[in-house]
This record gives structure tokens, C-alpha cells and sequence, in this order.
């Protein structure tokens, strides 16, 4: 009886790991869908002329966008070991093992971000602003991001 409870115990426990990681690649992957969300269901639609021009939606994009990239090293604190069930792209374990590397890529993510906000008024600009940020974003991927499809 007593070796059946900590049998059921034990696995109560690995199956609260198990758990326990997937939540954190959910946190991981929430925060990279909010922000291509942002980038490429607002900004780049709007460029390339699919949405209508709208400066609220804009700047309401850039804002969101730079308050998400801010957190990217705190979300990335914890390597999960396992990629969400049926995403599409996951985390390089490359993160974690040159963390330094990887956080070092978000100041120019923000940065590119800072210097178009206020600035970005019509198409023009935001296709400017769009190409900057998202080159900024891009150096990460190539490293960082696996596509697992």
C-alpha cells in the first residue's frame, strides 16, 4: 500500500514537471505570437496596403510591441526543455546555453523600435519603420528560433 502511494506520488511529481515546463513554453510562445501579431498582422498588413492606414492601430502596435520585446529576457529565463504541443516554431535550446548571446539581442530589437515611434505618419514611414524593427527581430530568429514544421 505504502509503495503504491509514493509510486503514485512520484508521478503526481513528474507529471507536475512535465506541467509545469509546458507552461512555461506556452508563456514563451504567447509572448512571441503577441508580438508578430503586432508586427505582421498590424504593422506589415498596413504597409503593404492589406489593412487600411490607421495611426491609432500604428502606434498602438509600436507601443504594445516595445512593452512585449522588453520582457523577452525575463520570459526567457527558465529553459522549458520541450516546445509547445503542435506549434509551429520553438526555442533553439541555443537560448540557454549562450544566454548572454541571447539577451544581447533585444537592446537593438527596442532600439529600433524607440527611434521609429513618433515618427512613423503615413505608408512610407511605417514600411521604413517595419523594415528596421523587423531586421532587428530577424537577427534573433535565425539563431534562436527553430522551425519544428
Amino acid at each position: 500500500m505504502i509503495r503504491g502511494v509514493v509510486v503514485a506520488g512520484v508521478l503526481l511529481i513528474g507529471a507536475g514537471a512535465v506541467m509545469a515546463q509546458q507552461d512555461v513554453a506556452v508563456k514563451q510562445d504567447n509572448l512571441m505570437r503577441a508580438q508578430a501579431k503586432q508586427l505582421y498582422n498590424v504593422i506589415l498588413k498596413t504597409a503593404k496596403g492589406e489593412i487600411p492606414y490607421d495611426q491609432k492601430s500604428i502606434d498602438a502596435a509600436l507601443a504594445q510591441l516595445e512593452q512585449d520585446v522588453s520582457t523577452i529576457p525575463t520570459v526567457f529565463a527558465t529553459n522549458p526543455k520541450e516546445d509547445v504541443v503542435n506549434a509551429t516554431y520553438g526555442s533553439s535550446q541555443k537560448i540557454w546555453k549562450n544566454k548572454a548571446d541571447f539577451d544581447s539581442r533585444v537592446p537593438p530589437v527596442k532600439k529600433a523600435i524607440a527611434d521609429v515611434k513618433g515618427k512613423v505618419k503615413d505608408v512610407a514611414s511605417l514600411k521604413l519603420a517595419y523594415e528596421s524593427i523587423n531586421s532587428k527581430c530577424t537577427d534573433c530568429h535565425e539563431t534562436y528560433r527553430l522551425k519544428l514544421k
